[in-house]
């Protein structure tokens, strides 16, 4: 049975594959979803520490249940997404002798998530993850360890964006736009979908490894490509923070667990009507409030945190993007709201000055992406560029420092079709060999800090240059070339081609230009994103 699995920031959603009527549904795991009369089957992406040592733990909806979510205490967990992969986690809590990370928090989500669906009982022959557009190598490495642990078949990972492109099922049309607004994350892909063989193919099974699409099948696989993309860390989570220091500084509320879910649910309100209220209790002080919020207020909050700045931030960078490869707004056949966020009234009024109302459509925005993921195990094959550039480190003289020199930019199509050349020589007399360190170069800023403030797990960007994730520097990854005889300064000895395959694969061939021989062919590097 093929499942798929997208872990949000602030909820998860788990879809299935059903052979019987040929179409996806979502799955409800007792105990741990949510049920509304508004909403899908929702897993809260919350969990509490009973025993970090033997791995006890409770998920989702049973933690609300149980009230571990109330109270300031450093064994539950919210947002924890937010912080895998992050370079800088600042103080992390030790659990029962234990420092816990957030890696380790969300290992533990998944794969209890997993072992409640094997209880069902429901076989897992094919695994499909989704996964945030702007994240960092990191995340993507600890998803396919995480995976590796798992004991099934097929295992795939997938763009989120790309995802709720094949969910909404839009197979008449070809030129998408996602928006995926949800906890955590700001995600906008520009998707193509491949109409030339006139419907949706059935019957073809990707797998995971150098075989993708099943012999027995003779139709043609449908291709989503995407043409441009841009992200932030911006989300629901943010929002419920700015609501709560809101409530601080006007009725001296104070922050916990609590106030930030009952910022949670005046937001939810307001999605819905124009004035919110809820009440809290101070069960110590015995005080109460009443808070209460409209929509002009709301609105007010969210423009004081330059909230639609950064959303036309990320909308242009798309825009600029397409238009760069020939396509204008009026070329988009359709824009998908996915996420909580996108149910904000004042989200889907920012989206309107840009594009149709016709073209908008928002009717799935929970479940378009897992529906979506599971079209990887029904014959639609993917193809991407990639979202990072990708450079070498050198010394800067000027400066007086490391830098990074630009190698193979954002937007490049894998697998290349033509390698990237680079020509090294020697730096010092009897250079026994050349290293070279490989990075991911983000966006120009400091990176990412994500961090504790109180109860609140907070995600703020530094200022400073561009950031850099280093791929490779650690002991017996660095050395490309072991130079016989040794290298000298003032002449080019050894010339590198690097080419990116089709699974996303830096691979390295290394000539010696001295000795004319091979030192390295068509070797893997590093997996990129």
């Amino acid at each position: 049975m093929a499942i798929a699995i997208d872990f949000g920031t602030s909820n998860t959603v788990i879809a299935r594959w059903n052979q019987a009527i040929q179409q996806p549904e979502t799955l409800k795991l007792p105990k741990l979803s949510l049920i509304s009369a508004q909403n899908p089957p929702l897993i809260p992406s919350l969990l509490y520490v009973e025993d970090a040592i033997e791995g006890k733990i409770a998920i989702g909806q049973e933690v609300r249940d149980r009230g571990l979510d109330l109270n300031t205490d450093s064994r539950f967990f919210r947002n924890f997404k937010r912080g895998i992969g992050t370079s800088i986690q600042g103080f992390l809590p030790e659990l029962d002798g234990q420092i816990v990370t957030f890696e380790r928090i969300g290992q533990l989500f998944l794969n209890r998530i997993i072992s409640s669906i094997r209880d069902l009982p429901l076989p897992i022959d094919s695994l499909v993850f989704t996964v945030p557009v702007d994240s960092f190598e990191a995340y993507r490495n600890w998803l396919g360890k995480v995976s590796a642990s798992l004991q099934i078949e097929q295992v795939r990972m997938l763009d989120e964006p790309t995802a709720a492109a094949l969910g909404y099922g839009l197979a008449d049309r070809e030129m998408l736009l996602v928006i995926d607004f949800g906890g955590g994350t700001l995600d906008i892909s520009l998707v193509r979908l491949d109409n030339s063989a006139g419907k949706k193919p059935l019957g073809f099974i990707l797998k995971w490894g150098e075989k993708l699409l099943a012999e027995s099948s003779g139709q043609k696989a449908k291709i989503a490509r995407v043409l441009a993309k841009a992200g932030q860390n911006l989300g629901g989570s943010d929002i419920d923070n700015w609501l709560v220091d809101y409530f601080f500084q006007s009725q001296g509320l104070v922050k916990s667990p609590l106030t930030t879910r009952l910022a949670e649910r005046l937001k939810i309100q307001l999605s819905l009507q124009n004035k919110a209220t809820e009440v809290y209790f101070n069960d110590e002080t015995f005080d109460s409030y009443e808070l209460g919020l409209d929509r002009n207020q709301f609105e007010s909050i969210l423009t004081e945190h330059n909230f639609f700045e950064n959303l036309d931030e990320c909308i242009n960078q798309v825009l600029q993007q397409a238009r760069r490869q020939g396509i204008e707004v009026d070329d988009i056949d359709a824009v998908l709201l996915v996420g909580g966020t996108v149910q904000i009234p004042a989200v889907q009024s920012w989206v309107k000055k840009y594009f149709d109302a016709a073209k908008i459509r928002c009717e799935k925005p929970f479940e378009a992406i897992a529906q979506g993921a599971l079209q990887l195990s029904q014959g639609v094959e993917v193809k991407d560029f990639l979202y990072h550039s990708y450079g070498i480190r050198y010394w800067n003289r000027r400066d007086n420092c490391h830098s990074w020199h630009p190698l193979i930019k954002s937007g490049q199509a894998y697998p290349m079709s033509e390698p990237v050349e680079l020509v090294l020589g020697a730096s010092i007399e009897n250079q026994p060999s050349i290293e070279l360190i490989v990075g991911e170069l983000g966006a120009e800023t400091g990176g990412t800090e994500v961090y504790f403030d109180g109860d609140r797990l907070v995600t703020r960007q530094l200022s400073g240059s561009a950031s850099v994730q280093a791929l490779n520097d650690r002991d017996g990854a660095r050395s490309i070339a072991n130079l016989t005889p040794p290298g000298y300064p003032g002449s080019d000895r050894i010339k590198v081609l690097f080419r990116v395959d089709s699974q996303r694969f830096l691979r390295m061939t290394v000539e010696d230009l001295l000795t004319t021989q091979t030192l390295l062919e068509d070797k893997p590097v590093v997996q990129l994103s």
